[in-house]
């Protein structure tokens, strides 16, 4: 990460950084309920820390603020401003990162009281994003949501913004230009990333048309960032993608092919982490790589069903798949994977697991992407998810007819093969509703046995 320097000093990796997560006083933070499960303080603060390290700053300080009431100039009250300025000044620090919606007004009357760089939640998703986006696809997408992000403060604050918001990470790269242009220039930068996107997303309408006419089903991972999305993603396609213990490791979408038990092809598809409080805008600039997600035949949820806040982390996810038209609880479509389960302490049985943690509608199943435990039970269960429905029939072939061997394989899947001392086979064979006519026209003799 490169960084310009600024009035106050260099923005970049290594940067002494404060991290702040400020709460109204009795709001009701860690009394979680069934109906709406509440992040712990501690874990807000944690993920935060996590954030600003995700990109290499120095954290000297990560704490939770109590605030009486949100101030519409600086969000905290007049004494906690003052309070900070010292520790700022003291601590020598270049960053606060507040992990708080802020306004314009209140960036810039903050980074004036403490005479620093100040950024919030979205500032620093938005600088992890631009990291760790590697495709142009993905950097367009990182831009446009910069761009939107930043449209007001550029356009409100421009010699305010120009003399201390140059430099830092992906702002102060493809977003620097944007600080000595006019909103007409912005404006027309954003319409040429959409053009360019929305050819993305008829690039990738077309692929899915094909995989369709070819029958290849897909696949989509989502989760909590840092729920071992890609490490399954590699368990299930034996890809070397990146899986690092890092929020946001993964940001460009990757298609592997992969077989399930009774060899059909699949296509699964990793995608980038959600988080609480995912800003909107984000979510649309990146609608073409999620679009994976939408037009995917099974989702699977994968969750880190050993962290303390799994089920708040479900439901943010839930709140993401219901921005992007997705029910998150349409049982077929969407199996939840409990991953992590090697990392209970003590270890303990998916049931058990279920007890204390809250239960669902959905399927589940406890996996553990790193030893490979329960990911062949998981592609079972993707299979019997995606082959719902179809018709399953019982053939039988003599001894002659076994030239019409390979027509089963090509039109179904065989289930199971029993050859007998005269030379003739049993077979169960799952038909996809495309091809059941040609199947019945090419075995007139097979009879349905059931669906499944």
């Amino acid at each position: 990460m490169t960084g310009q320097g600024t009035q106050h000093g260099d923005v970049s990796r290594g940067t002494r950084t404060l991290v702040f997560v400020p709460y109204l006083r009795g709001s009701g933070h860690g009394a979680a309920t069934d109906a709406e499960p509440v992040r712990p303080l501690e874990g807000r603060v944690e993920e935060a820390v996590g954030l600003a390290a995700a990109i290499s700053l120095d954290v000297v300080e990560g704490a939770a603020v109590p605030l009486s009431g949100y101030r519409p100039a600086t969000l905290f009250g007049t004494g906690k401003v003052d309070e900070i300025r010292g520790r700022v000044a003291a601590d020598e620090v270049g960053l606060v990162v507040v992990d708080h919606v802020l306004s314009p007004v209140q960036q810039r009357n903050l980074e004036k009281e403490w005479k620093t760089k100040v950024i919030d939640r979205t500032g620093l998703i938005l600088e992890i994003f631009g990291e760790r986006a590697q495709t142009a696809e993905g950097r367009l997408q990182v831009e446009l949501a910069h761009l939107n992000y930043q449209r007001s403060r550029l356009v409100r604050s421009w010699t305010h913004l120009e003399r201390q918001r140059g430099g830092f990470g992906f702002l102060g790269g493809p977003g620097e230009t944007q600080i000595e242009a006019d909103r007409r220039q912005i404006d027309e930068r954003i319409a040429r990333i959409e053009h360019e996107l929305e050819g993305v997303a008829r690039s990738r309408r077309l692929q899915r048309t094909n995989r369709k006419r070819l029958d290849r089903p897909v696949v989509a991972l989502v989760g909590y960032t840092n729920a071992g999305k890609s490490t399954l993603f590699n368990a299930l396609t034996n890809a070397g993608t990146r899986a690092e213990d890092l929020l946001f490791a993964t940001l460009d979408p990757t298609l592997r092919r992969s077989r399930l038990p009774h060899g059909t092809e699949i296509l699964v598809s990793d995608t980038v982490g959600f988080i609480s409080e995912l800003p909107t805008h984000l979510v649309a600039a990146f609608r073409a790589t999620l679009e994976e997600v939408i037009e995917a035949d099974v989702i699977l949820h994968v969750r880190d069903i050993a962290h303390p806040d799994t089920k708040v982390q479900a439901a943010d996810v839930a709140s993401v798949l219901e921005q992007l038209g997705v029910d998150p609880t349409d049982p077929t479509r969407i199996i939840e994977v409990w991953n992590k389960i090697d990392l209970l302490r003590p270890p303990a049985t998916l049931e058990a697991v279920k007890a204390t943690t809250g239960g669902t509608s959905l399927a589940t199943i406890g996996v553990s992407a790193l030893t490979g435990e329960g990911i062949p039970e998981l592609l079972a269960l993707i299979e019997e998810h995606l082959h719902a429905g179809r018709d399953v029939f019982a053939v039988h072939l003599e001894g002659a007819d076994l030239a019409d061997l390979h027509f089963l394989y090509e039109l179904g899947e065989v289930l199971d093969r029993a050859d007998r001392d005269d030379g003739s086979s049993d077979l169960r064979v799952r038909v996809a509703a495309r091809s059941v006519t040609a199947f019945r026209k090419r075995f007139p003799s097979a009879t349905p046995e059931t669906r499944h």
